[in-house]
């Protein structure tokens, strides 16, 4: 096949470039530049895209002995990501920037367009695996990336290829060291790519701006006043603003956002639990809609917990109800369905959480006898 390897500059892109190409695929690998000013997307470890990545890229695809170009992504980065991460932060959301990304720019445009050019799929460095068309987990329980891979439809899945999936990422390091790959070494990027800084708040509060509102607790007593509800998320424990902890001496949580009116309110972990999750937009990885609910096992962030779950499709979403109570469950992250077998690495879809309620266990378990 003729496929076109997305390779940031770190060692995992160019070790997938370096495996399809030993499986004897024409490769050609690309360079997304994402931003209008490289030189200031990179602090260390933390950013992405800058001069430094784009060099480590091309002297990678030098040693695989493949061509090699940078297209400017720039515009469509900023629409699609870094706009979509602020407007959502700004309506009381917690979105993962990640997963728009592998949505809208590495398996959209970035796939469209190496399809326009003839190419048959997208090459890249996560952590995930694809067995017939099914997307799994990786191998590498830490490194595992499928939970921002599930936003993708079977369509983009049938174009895209993850050649390290299968690797503990030690074993992926020394392979690089040994084809001779000076990224061998380079740290791991993390954190958000285009905040190098690593603060959220900050960068956030200089594209927003200050808009004040009250903190309050369960009750609806005020505690204090904040800049903006984009300094918060659900389940945020520090950083409130608060003098100390609650009068019973233990911790306060963030349990509510609301963007109208400004208020962010607090309570006890008790008070974070859900068992049902709402979800718009799902996307079922096989491209067919189930007929009615289904069991499964559901995680709500990156590297969160999972929870046993019956998933029911409403009306182009998900209503998800939780044998176990899930906490810290906010909206605009995505929520993630796994087949519920043995191995529990299949993943089924997604949808974006639009809303959560919290309901007696009982209730779950009615629903979820009605499950097949």
């Amino acid at each position: 096949m003729r496929v076109l390897a997305a390779m940031s500059g770190g060692v995992d892109s160019a070790v997938a470039a370096a495996r399809a190409v030993d499986a004897g695929h024409e490769v050609v690998g690309v360079h997304l530049a994402l931003s209008a000013s490289p030189g200031t997307l990179r602090t260390g470890s933390r950013g992405c895209c800058s001069k430094e990545d784009a060099g480590d890229a091309r002297r990678a695809a030098d040693v695989l002995g493949i061509p090699f170009y940078v297209w400017d992504f720039a515009d469509r980065f900023k629409e699609d990501v870094i706009d979509d991460f602020v407007a959502a932060y700004a309506a009381g959301e917690t979105p993962n920037p990640c997963l728009r990304c592998n949505e809208k720019i590495k398996f959209s445009a970035l796939a469209d367009r190496a399809v326009a050019l003839g190419f048959d799929a997208v090459v890249t460095g996560h952590y995930a695996r694809l067995e017939d068309g099914v997307l799994r987990r990786a191998v590498d329980a830490d490194k595992d990336q499928s939970y921002v891979l599930a936003v993708l439809t079977a369509d983009q899945l049938s174009r895209a290829m993850f050649p390290v999936g299968d690797t503990p990422k030690p074993q992926i390091r020394a392979e690089a060291a040994e084809r001779g790959l000076a990224v061998a070494d380079k740290p791991d990027s993390h954190d958000i790519c285009f905040i190098p800084s690593g603060d959220t708040r900050a960068f956030l509060g200089a594209k927003i701006g200050i808009r004040p509102g009250a903190v309050v607790d369960s009750d609806g007593t005020k505690l204090g006043d904040h800049d903006g509800v984009h300094g918060f998320t659900i389940g945020q424990r520090k950083g409130l603003g608060l003098p100390g902890p609650a009068a019973d001496g233990k911790p306060r949580y963030v349990t509510g956002i609301d963007p109208e009116s400004g208020t962010v309110s607090v309570g006890s972990v008790q008070d974070l639990e859900v068992w049902t999750v709402l979800a718009d937009r799902a996307i079922w990885t096989s491209g067919a809609t189930p007929d009615g609910p289904i069991e499964c096992i559901v995680q709500v962030r990156a590297h969160g917990g999972t929870a046993p779950a019956v998933a029911e499709p409403v009306d182009g979403g998900l209503v998800v109800r939780l044998r176990e109570p899930l906490t810290g469950v906010a909206k605009g992250q995505a929520v993630v369905l796994y087949r519920p077998d043995s191995s529990g690495d299949e993943v089924l879809g997604s949808g974006t959480i639009s809303g959560t309620e919290r309901e007696p266990q009982a209730r779950a378990a009615e629903l979820a006898d009605n499950a097949r």
